[in-house]
């Protein structure tokens, strides 16, 4: 039975999408009353979505110790391929997570993706596909967390990929949404290359890509490293890694509620929850691990750095995202893949809260700029509680949710650098442990920033009336409070960190540790404060001085890509291309020219007047005679 529903959980969203795509667009100029495809698509939408909530729910309860059923697939000369779930706790609370949010970006997406507030006023005439888009997503993350074969994780893997690239560009008015949409497929497909091979490597030595016999082999320690590496490739570019972590802001051209879906739940998550997946073999080559680690702590501060000089809402939340995962992956360098789910799942709750709180805002008033908001708590007080709720969880203030979850990397990190725990080098804890102390006074500083910036102060949008959102809105939002508020205290019940399998300790840690983080917090959320009460019109991004173009640009990362691949990839591109047109093409319509003209200079002759062609005629039956009578006389 539950294997049935492990294999139930990404087919309803698929079953929903498949159909979905099969609704025409809507008409052009429709109104919400008139659009029957676009409340099919909802329905459709909202029920497969809902329906993965509920079996995914089930899961969590039914499910004790590791459930795997599998049966196989394909034969390739003694390398299987099965299809089958893996099924455990952990997986279980993922789906959970996948689907809550999915279901919430569902029903959010109703009430954003119109072209007016009232329900008679021109929606999206291409809903039906984004929703069913949605669904596609939604069941290709799900397949990656119950697939108990390498190969049904890199299906869901890369559909995944191809849907957010569908999803980015949904808005087809927005001149850099299909730019962003390619950039994030191209990037993305770097990673996977490395991520495909590491697959071929680890099944070819199995003889299986069943995920228990892949972890139950005795693979070579040269092997296993190379293995690990390749992977490492594919979680950098999913999940939004240095150095392949350019495509996530540009990805902000996609709609908000897409972006609350790839952030939170899907694409972003699934990096780090493919490498908990196969986590024993990691700890098995530490040289993995300590790579794993240096891009954990480059990406957590270049994310941090980076989100404190934006002034678009939306990418200061992205790149949040890109530091937030690097806590993730370092978690996961020092030995603790249980503090790395549980800062996975509260962070999927209040990323969630905080991108779909964003899109209230910008649905309000109509830009993505801080610059030009400012005093919307008087007139959007729902909004400003969730979004204060979402951004400390985000920075860590207790009690909720991400307090609880980053004290548990810094805690595993602390340990890992000062006890040697963990498989990892020491340095490696040193590493995770100071960047993410760093990284919190970081992030508390440009959490605080946002709040400020857009919610207090002196409005600056005078022809602007902006409210709450709708009730289709609303409740998402207000819904994903809780979790965001209150997720970090499941961390002292049994039920839920027997699901984690907390085998390493605590994962809360109670003590005199916690008052350093608190401390940078404060220290951190103090400076903006200041900077903003000196002037209330100024923004507190002024005290980087001529750091703040290079943060905002993300340390120019794009620029050294731009030069280093995508320029010399299309110089190679115009040079093939010339070598084909001149040289290929050349040669091919060079014969064809030859033998048309010496087809033309034969039918010339052909065409001789008659006194001509009778003379040419005679004179060659005389030459053949001759050569007759001499060839005979010779014989």
């Amino acid at each position: 039975m539950t294997g049935l529903l492990g294999a139930l959980l990404p087919a309803v969203p698929l079953v929903a999408g498949l159909v979905g795509l099969l609704l025409p667009p809507s008409p052009r100029g429709a109104t919400t009353g008139q659009d029957s495809a676009r409340r099919a698509a909802i329905g459709l939408g909202v029920a497969g979505a809902a329906g993965a909530l509920l079996i995914a729910v089930v899961l969590l309860v039914r499910v004790g110790q590791p459930v795997e059923t599998s049966t196989t697939w394909v034969d390739l000369g003694g390398l299987r391929v099965t299809l089958g779930v893996r099924l455990d706790g952990a997986a279980a609370l993922v789906a959970v997570a996948v689907a809550a949010v999915a279901l919430a970006v569902q029903v959010y997406s109703v009430g954003y993706l119109k072209r007016g507030p009232h329900d008679d006023v021109e929606v999206d005439h291409r809903y039906p596909p984004y929703a069913a888009q949605i669904s596609l997503f939604t069941a290709a993350m799900l397949l990656v967390v119950v697939a108990g074969d390498l190969i049904m994780l890199l299906v869901g893997w890369e559909v995944m990929g191809l849907c957010s690239y569908l999803l980015i560009a949904h808005d087809r008015r927005l001149p850099e949404a299909p730019a962003a949409a390619m950039k994030a497929f191209l990037v993305t497909r770097v990673g996977d290359v490395g991520f495909l091979l590491g697959i071929a490597v680890l099944g070819v030595s199995a003889g299986s890509f069943r995920i228990a016999d892949v972890l139950a082999h005795d693979h070579s320690a040269g092997l296993l490293t190379t293995a690990c590496l390749l992977l490492l490739a594919g979680v950098a570019g999913k999940s939004a890694q240095f150095p392949l972590h350019t495509w996530l802001p540009d990805a902000m051209a996609g709609p908000t509620p897409v972006s609350a879906l790839i952030h939170a739940a899907t694409m972003v998550a699934a990096g780090v929850y493919a490498v908990t997946r196969l986590y024993p073999l990691f700890e098995r080559a530490p040289t993995a691990l300590a790579v794993l680690g240096v891009m954990a702590a480059v990406t957590l501060l270049l994310g941090a750095l980076a989100a404190t000089a934006q002034d678009d809402l939306k990418r200061v939340l992205a790149w949040s995202t890109v530091s937030q995962i690097g806590y993730m992956t370092g978690a996961l360098a020092v030995g603790s893949p249980t503090a790395a789910l549980f800062h996975l799942l509260s962070h999927a709750a209040f990323k969630a809260l905080l991108f779909l709180a964003a899109g209230a805002v910008i649905h309000a008033v109509g830009t993505t700029l801080m610059s030009r908001m400012g005093g919307l708590r008087a007139t959007m007080p729902v909004t400003f509680w969730c979004t204060a709720v979402g951004l400390g969880a985000l920075a860590g203030v207790p009690p909720l949710s991400g307090f609880w979850s980053k004290d548990g990397v810094l805690a595993a990190a602390e340990a890992a650098a000062l006890d040697g725990a963990g498989p990892a080098p020491a340095w490696v804890g040193w590493l995770v442990w100071l960047a993410g102390l760093a990284g919190v006074a970081v992030t508390a500083w440009y959490a605080t920033r946002l709040l400020l910036r857009a919610f207090l102060g002196e409005t600056r949008m005078p022809l602007v009336h902006p409210h709450d959102p709708p009730a289709l809105m609303r409740w998402p939002v207000l819904l994903l409070a809780v979790p965001a508020a209150l997720l970090g205290l499941a961390a002292f019940l049994p039920p839920f960190t027997d699901r984690l399998a907390v085998d390493e300790g605590e994962l809360v840690h109670l003590g005199p540790a916690l008052l350093l983080p608190l401390a940078l917090l404060a220290l951190g959320a103090g400076l903006a404060w200041a900077g903003w009460r000196r002037d209330r019109a100024a923004d507190p991004a002024r005290a980087l001085g001529p750091l703040g173009p290079l943060f905002a640009a993300g340390f120019r990362l794009d620029d050294v890509q731009r030069a280093l691949v995508v320029r010399p990839v299309v110089a190679l591109a115009r040079a093939a291309r010339a070598v084909d047109e001149s040289v290929v093409d050349g040669a091919v319509e060079g014969t064809a020219r030859g033998a048309r003209g010496l087809g033309g200079a034969l039918a010339g002759l052909h065409r001789a007047a008659l006194p001509r062609a009778v003379a040419g005629v005679l004179a060659g039956a005389l030459l053949i005679g001759l050569a007759a009578v001499l060839i005979g006389g010779a014989a």
